[in-house]
């Protein structure tokens, strides 16, 4: 074990001494200022990516970003997770490096997706999007797996690769609701939760988390993530590069990830 913070040049180069690869998964995910956003995601990865750089031989490195970087102007989020990637890009060197952006990952450790799960096993499914967004998905064995492809092929090209569970046109929401709804045998109730609603409260808790200083992770921001109409991901040029394919469909995924 190697103690120590993304602030910290001397722990990341204690961490990265020795190494064959660094895959490089740590963030910040709530926030209410691009500038805390960009102190851990996009400083963090640029100390890391030197830390790595002055290694002899050099690792390789793989940087976990995500699907959220392809929209950086939605939310601080996406704009520091982009600018992760081309400080890689830019400062790598002759370093071999590549980007995985997964889409909304699930599974149960999971604090994002599983409250609405959750929800939606005991028959109340809340809609904060448009009925025709589309979203991919991707159970978190199947991206632990993708990591080991990506390790264990020391020829993949230097690229940013996107992920998804084998569903190429994504979902609909109704398509997971139907899902939940064939596990559970309940019928799930769509709630149509109002636009202006969901606005007053992003803010407000925007707003809240400035003043009492803590970290949201409801804002305008990831309201507009949330209602953005596609997040649909071509994993092609990775399964190409890897030979990597996921094996967790939608409905085995819920089953593990609700424990029905």
């Amino acid at each position: 074990w190697v103690e120590g913070t993304l602030e910290d040049p001397d722990s990341l180069r204690r961490l990265v001494r020795g190494a064959d690869a660094v895959v490089h998964c740590a963030g910040a995910v709530r926030g209410a200022t691009q500038a805390h956003f960009d102190r851990l995601n996009v400083d963090g990865a640029a100390r890391l990516v030197r830390a790595a750089v002055e290694q002899h031989p050099l690792p390789r490195f793989l940087l976990i970003s995500s699907l959220a970087a392809r929209e950086p102007g939605l939310s601080y989020y996406a704009a520091s997770k982009r600018q992760a990637e081309t400080v890689l890009a830019e400062h790598a060197g002759s370093m071999q490096w590549a980007v995985l952006r997964p889409p909304a990952v699930y599974g149960p450790g999971d604090r994002e997706m599983l409250p609405i799960f959750r929800w939606m096993a005991r028959g109340v499914a809340p809609i904060v999007g448009s009925d025709n967004s589309r979203v991919s998905l991707l159970y978190v064995d199947d991206l632990a797996e993708a990591v080991i492809k990506w390790l264990l092929n020391e020829n993949c090209c230097e690229a940013v690769f996107e992920l998804h569970d084998g569903r190429p046109a994504g979902y609909l929401w109704q398509d997971v609701i139907d899902t939940i709804d064939r596990l559970t045998g309940k019928h799930v109730r769509r709630v149509k939760v109002p636009l202006a609603v969901l606005k007053t409260v992003s803010s407000l808790n925007l707003h809240a988390a400035r003043i009492f200083r803590y970290a949201p992770m409801f804002t305008p921001g990831k309201l507009r993530e949330l209602r953005h109409p596609d997040w649909v991901c071509e994993n092609g040029a990775f399964a190409r590069e890897t030979g990597w394919t996921p094996q967790v469909s939608l409905q085995e995924g819920l089953r593990r990830t609700l424990q029905l």
